[in-house]
């Protein structure tokens, strides 16, 4: 079988995968899976099954090769398989099940109320957090005419795979989720997981993950994404060099980086108050760590505050691209990611 990225599925392999599937509550989980990433816990209480059983359901869909596993904090999440040539096959089969079946819509009924508990949760943290967050907004340019500069510069041309390296709440996977397959935020604030994966659900975003993680040791694949964003992250790093070195490596030949942090400033209270370790970067400290992890740098914008904020942070842009020769462009088109 050839899928549309190209990857091929031996005929012993497909046989695997098509007993794994054609059972009714093993497609449910497929179905429910392609939706968002879910626990055991989760998938229990919306199939009304027991425990074992949903987990004996989930061993055949992993050793199938359908399904991924991984861990956050004491929990354990299964989503859609990474495999190009997997995920097109349950793409594909869930795309035909009818959402009026009774059992189907009794899940999806399940499955949002889920979804409002951990978005729930999420409002919660973010009503205990706001105060400090908007401070630190107030002293720079509004967001959007950063996101609409980073729309600019990544263009409209669909790609592959996007890895967003401390995610926080989610939004630069929203932001670009039309463009890429495959999108993942990592994050290590399991709190700023439930965060993002609640924006993300009630932004219709279906084809992103968060993961827990480090980003000097990112649980994702090396040499396999288009597009790798350090949103606001190098400031809390004790090395920022070493988070763009592995950024780096997380890059396919031709792939970019794009990095967004603030211009050197003088506001001590954000390391005191707010954990800032870096009070900002140069642009010849970025363009040295960018070389250092062969990457040529190509585009750098300044974002600097006005009006009542004029003393405040300016925000730097920096687009670098990974100096391999980029492969023949993928073959996706906007209406095979939509």
């Amino acid at each position: 079988m050839l899928t549309r990225s190209g990857a091929k599925i031996g005929l012993d392999v497909m046989v695997d995968i098509l007993k794994a599937a054609a059972e009714p509550s093993r497609l449910r989980i497929l179905f429910l899976l392609s939706r968002t990433d879910l626990t055991v816990s989760d998938l229990t209480e919306i199939l009304n099954q027991s425990q074992p059983r949903v987990s004996r359901h989930l061993k055949l869909l992993l050793d199938a090769g359908l399904i991924d596993r991984y861990q956050e904090g004491s929990w354990a999440y299964f989503c859609v398989s990474d495999s190009n040539a997997q995920r097109e096959f349950v793409d594909g089969a869930v795309a035909r099940i009818d959402h009026a079946d009774p059992v189907t819509d009794r899940d999806l009924e399940r499955l949002e109320a889920i979804k409002r508990r951990r978005q729930e949760r999420a409002a919660a943290y973010f009503r205990k957090n706001a105060a400090s967050w908007d401070q630190i907004r107030s002293l720079h340019v509004p967001d959007a005419a950063i996101e609409a500069e980073l729309k600019r510069a990544i263009g409209e041309k669909p790609f592959q795979s996007m890895v967003d390296l401390g995610t926080g709440t989610g939004r630069l996977l929203e932001l670009f989720s039309r463009l890429y397959r495959r999108g993942v935020g990592v994050d290590l604030s399991r709190e700023m997981l439930a965060v993002a994966r609640a924006n993300l659900e009630r932004a219709g975003v279906s084809n992103a993950q968060v993961r827990l993680g480090d980003v000097y040791a990112p649980p994702v694949e090396r040499d396999a994404h288009d597009l790798v964003t350090i949103h606001q992250v190098l400031h809390y790093l004790e090395d920022p060099a070493a988070a763009i070195r592995e950024a780096a490596r997380l890059l396919r030949p031709g792939g970019r980086l794009v990095i967004v942090d603030f211009a050197p400033h003088a506001h001590e209270f954000l390391r005191e108050e707010h954990a800032h370790l870096r009070l900002g970067f140069s642009d010849r400290q970025i363009t040295e760590w960018l070389g250092e992890a062969w990457l040529a740098l190509e585009e750098k914008h300044a974002f600097a505050p006005e009006g009542e904020a004029a003393e405040g942070l300016t925000v730097k842009l920096w687009l670098a691209r990974d100096r391999r020769k980029a492969p023949v462009a993928n073959e996706f088109t906007h209406k095979e990611i939509a």
